[in-house]
């Protein structure tokens, strides 16, 4: 769905996380992240995905990885989804689509043969200079730690 391709320059943005604070991409240069796009706080495979993360979360953070998430949902909600699932990482509230638009993962989706406007679950893999050098278009919600490790010891 999205524009962006690997080799790509990450777009740059600015978001409040679940605790008000701003984050911006650049916070993070020199480090590598994993930005995670999903559509909604507290759903079934949404939460599936984001406790996958939090269960691998040493593992990815050890590799060297910060997580950002980052979905339509208001900061408030996102602090109930981190409080419910003890999440350890941040997750970014983006209503306006603002980041959402810019990294190309709002478009028309099908389920049970209706068509609507949605987020199309994607996870961009960043390196330490900011360049996208990962892309999942349909990660496995139940082994995306594995599947982020994997790929990127294959880079």
């Amino acid at each position: 769905m999205t524009h962006l391709q690997e080799g790509d320059k990450a777009p740059a943005f600015t978001g409040k996380d679940q605790d008000g604070k701003k984050v911006s991409l650049s916070d993070y240069k020199g480090k590598k992240v994993v930005l995670y796009f999903y559509p909604e706080d507290d759903t079934p495979t949404c939460t599936v995905q984001a406790c996958n993360l939090r269960d691998h979360y040493a593992l990815l953070k050890k590799a060297g990885f910060t997580i950002l998430g980052i979905s339509p949902d208001e900061e408030k909600k996102h602090k109930k989804f981190e409080g419910k699932y003890d999440l350890p990482f941040t997750l970014v509230a983006d209503p306006g689509h603002t980041i959402i638009d810019k990294y190309g993962v709002w478009g028309e989706k099908l389920l049970y043969g209706r068509r609507y406007m949605g987020l199309h679950r994607t996870t961009f893999l960043v390196d330490e200079k900011g360049i996208i050098r990962k892309i999942f278009l349909k990660p496995k919600s139940k082994q995306h730690a594995e599947e982020i490790l994997k790929a990127w010891s294959e880079l």
